[in-house]
């Protein structure tokens, strides 16, 4: 269980919470290389130096879904409603659950963003989902190694060069 964050703090749990205890095992795992290690750590600096250039501005919290990617959206036969299933519920940034989905890819991924920017638009929000992929990239980094460890250091550099 984490400590709950305020809009305010969201960044700092980010970096504490997200980030820096999936860089660790990733790391031990040698997922990662020394260089991109490092832009992660130095993305964690500038979230906790409170750089909202780099966060983007302070958000209230939001209901997510956790684990939202295209495993879990299911559409209905008739009519192709959209669904969810196996949530991971808690309260956490607006912007984290549609970066996820970005991440791998989902059926009418363009529909479901834009649906997203009528009701509740978020400016800067395409800059910021390198910084809200960031946690997943590490934790499959850390799980599965490969690949995701490169990822976890462009997603860094591109959260860093956001602005």
């Amino acid at each position: 269980v984490h400590p709950p964050a305020s809009p305010a703090d969201w960044p700092r749990f980010h970096a504490d919470y997200r980030l820096l205890p999936f860089l660790r095992r990733a790391t031990d795992n040698a997922a990662l290389t020394l260089a991109d290690a490092a832009a992660v750590e130095r993305l964690c600096e500038r979230l906790y130096d409170g750089d909202e250039q780099v966060s983007g501005p302070p958000q209230p919290p939001a209901v997510i879904h956790g684990d939202l990617w295209s495993g879990n959206v299911h559409f209905t036969a008739a009519g192709g409603r959209p669904y969810l299933i196996d949530p991971a519920a808690q309260g956490g940034h607006p912007e984290t659950d549609l970066a996820f989905l970005e991440l791998f890819g989902c059926p009418h991924l363009d529909k479901i963003l834009g649906a997203y920017e009528e009701v509740r638009p978020i400016p800067g929000r395409r800059a910021r989902v390198p910084l809200h992929q960031l946690h997943h990239l590490l934790v499959h980094a850390a799980l599965f190694g490969g690949g995701y460890g490169a990822q976890c250091g462009t997603a860094a550099r591109a959260a860093l060069q956001s602005h």
